[in-house]
C-alpha cells in the first residue's frame, strides 16, 4: 500500500525552496555587486528576476489547473528556476549586462511556483477539516524562510564570496525537488460537492448528466457528438481557445467573488507598503543602527515575530475571522510604519516586531480565503495571478521608496504608512456579498442546459 503524502513532508519541501527563494534575491543584488560594482546594476537584477512574477503567475496556474499530476509540473518549475539562478551567475561578468538581466525575468517566470504554486496543492494533502491549521502552518514557511535565506545569504557571502551565495541558493531549491515531485495526483472532478473549509454552504447540482435546473429542462445531447470532435481538428482548437480563456479564469474569480478580491486588494496594497519599507532597510541601518549591515537584523525581528504570531493563529485558527485579520493587520502595519519614522532605536526594533505580528496572520488569512472561495479546477491559477500580483505590487512599492528614501527617509517612511493604512478602505470599497454562496462545480463541458443564472461558478 503507497505511504499516503505527508503535511510534515509538504512543509519541509515548501521552506526549503521558500528559503533558496529568499537567499537568491540578496545573493543575486550582492554578486551582482561584486562584479559590476554599481548598485543600479545589482537592482536591476532584483527587478528583472521579480517583475516577470506578473506575466509567469497566470499561466503557470492554468498549466497546474489542467495538470493531472500538478507535483511534476511545479517540479519542472523549480528546475527551470534553479537552472536560471545558475545561469544568471554565470552570466555575469562574461556576458552584456542586459542578457544577464533578459536571463533573469525568465527565470523570474517560475517565481510563483515557490509561493502560491505549491501552496494550491495544501487541500490535496490535508482534508478539509484540518485545512485552517494547515494554512496557518503552511504561512509560517514562508517567515522562516524570510528569517533564514537573508542571513544565509549574507553569512555566505561573507565567508566564500557572492557567488557561492548564489550556489547555495541553487542548491536549496534544488533540495526540495523530491517533495514536489511526489506531491499527490489531483482528485476527479466530481459534478457537486461540498467545499472542503468550516461548515459545508449548500450544494445544488448543477447540470448533471445534461439536466438543467428544475424548471429549465436541457436540451438533450446529441448522441455520438462527443465520439465525433474528439481528436479531431475542433477539438485541438477547443483545447487552445480553452486554455486561453483559462488563463483568464483566475482573474475573473478573484475579480467577480467579492471576498476574494477584498483580500486580494487589501493584501496587495499592504505588500505595496511592504516593499516600501524593504527599500528603507539599509538607511535604516546606516542612520538609526549604526551600519547598513545592521538593517538585516531588523528584517530578521520582523520574521520572528511573523513566526510566532502565526503559530499562535495555527494554535487558534478560528479566533478570528479571516477578513478581520486582513485589515486590522493592515492597520497595524501603518501604525508601526509611521512609527519607524521617528528615529528612535528601540522603537524601531518595536515597529518591526510589530509589522512581523501583522504580516504572518494576515498572509495566513489570505491563504485561508483563497482555498474557501477558488473552485477546484482554478485553485492554482487563484493562487498564482495572487501571488504575482503581490510579488509585482512588492517592487512597485520598493521601486517608489528607493529614491525618495535617499531624499528623505522619514517622508517615505510615512508614505509606506498611508499605503498600508489605504489597504483598509480599499478591503471595505468591495462590498460583502450577503448572499449564501451556492457553491458549484460546472459540467466538464458546459452543459448547454445551463443557463448564466443557473451556473453561477460558470466564470
Amino acid at each position: 500500500m503507497r505511504k499516503r503524502y505527508s503535511l510534515r513532508r509538504y512543509l519541509v519541501g515548501a521552506v526549503v525552496a521558500r528559503a533558496g527563494d529568499e537567499m537568491a534575491g540578496p545573493a543575486l543584488m550582492l554578486a551582482g555587486f561584486a562584479v559590476a560594482g554599481s548598485s543600479v546594476e545589482a537592482s536591476s537584477l532584483l527587478a528583472g528576476i521579480t517583475l516577470s512574477a506578473a506575466v509567469g503567475g497566470p499561466l503557470l496556474g492554468a498549466l497546474l489547473d489542467r495538470a493531472a499530476r500538478p507535483g511534476r509540473l511545479l517540479a519542472g518549475a523549480l528546475v527551470l528556476y534553479a537552472t536560471g539562478l545558475g545561469a544568471i551567475l554565470a552570466g555575469l561578468g562574461r556576458l552584456p549586462f542586459a542578457v544577464t538581466v533578459l536571463i533573469a525575468a525568465v527565470t523570474g517566470l517560475a517565481g510563483p511556483a515557490l509561493s502560491g504554486g505549491w501552496t494550491a496543492q495544501l487541500p490535496g494533502v490535508v482534508p478539509g477539516d484540518r485545512l485552517p491549521r494547515a494554512n496557518a502552518l503552511d504561512a509560517m514557511t514562508f517567515s522562516a524562510a524570510a528569517l533564514t535565506g537573508p542571513a544565509l545569504a549574507g553569512g555566505m557571502a561573507e565567508v566564500a564570496g557572492a557567488p557561492w551565495a548564489v550556489v547555495a541558493s541553487v542548491m536549496l531549491v534544488a533540495l526540495a525537488l523530491p517533495a514536489a515531485w511526489t506531491l499527490p495526483a489531483r482528485s476527479p472532478v466530481r459534478p457537486t460537492r461540498a467545499r472542503e473549509e468550516g461548515a459545508a454552504p449548500p450544494v445544488r447540482p448543477v447540470c448533471p448528466g445534461g439536466t438543467g435546473p428544475p424548471g429549465h429542462p436541457a436540451r438533450e445531447r446529441q448522441p455520438g457528438r462527443s465520439a465525433r470532435t474528439r481528436g479531431g481538428r475542433g477539438d485541438r482548437g477547443t483545447r487552445t481557445a480553452s486554455m486561453a480563456g483559462d488563463l483568464l479564469a483566475g482573474v475573473r474569480i478573484i475579480v467577480a467573488r467579492p471576498a476574494l478580491a477584498r483580500a486580494t486588494l487589501a493584501s496587495t496594497v499592504s505588500c505595496v507598503a511592504q516593499g516600501m519599507l524593504t527599500a528603507c532597510v539599509p538607511l535604516l541601518g546606516e542612520r538609526v543602527l549604526g551600519g547598513a549591515g545592521r538593517g538585516a537584523a531588523l528584517l530578521s525581528c520582523a520574521a520572528v515575530s511573523a513566526l510566532l504570531a502565526t503559530a499562535v493563529l495555527a494554535r487558534f485558527p478560528r479566533a478570528l475571522a479571516p477578513g478581520t485579520v486582513i485589515w486590522a493587520g493592515a492597520l497595524v502595519q501603518a501604525a508601526a510604519l509611521a512609527s519607524a519614522a521617528t528615529g528612535s532605536p528601540l522603537v524601531l526594533v518595536v515597529a518591526f516586531l510589530a509589522t512581523g505580528c501583522a504580516e504572518g496572520p494576515q498572509l495566513a488569512a489570505l491563504f485561508t480565503v483563497r482555498h474557501r472561495e477558488a473552485p477546484e479546477r482554478l485553485r492554482g491559477q487563484v493562487f498564482t495571478t495572487g501571488a504575482s500580483v503581490k510579488i509585482t505590487g512588492f517592487a512597485v512599492g520598493a521601486a517608489t521608496a528607493g529614491p525618495l528614501a535617499t531624499r528623505s527617509l522619514s517622508a517615505a517612511l510615512l508614505l509606506a504608512a498611508a499605503v498600508a493604512a489605504a489597504a483598509v478602505p480599499a478591503y471595505f470599497a468591495i462590498r460583502a456579498d450577503r448572499r449564501p454562496h451556492l457553491r458549484t462545480e460546472p459540467h466538464p463541458t458546459g452543459s448547454p442546459g445551463c443557463r448564466p443564472t443557473d451556473c453561477s461558478d460558470r466564470y
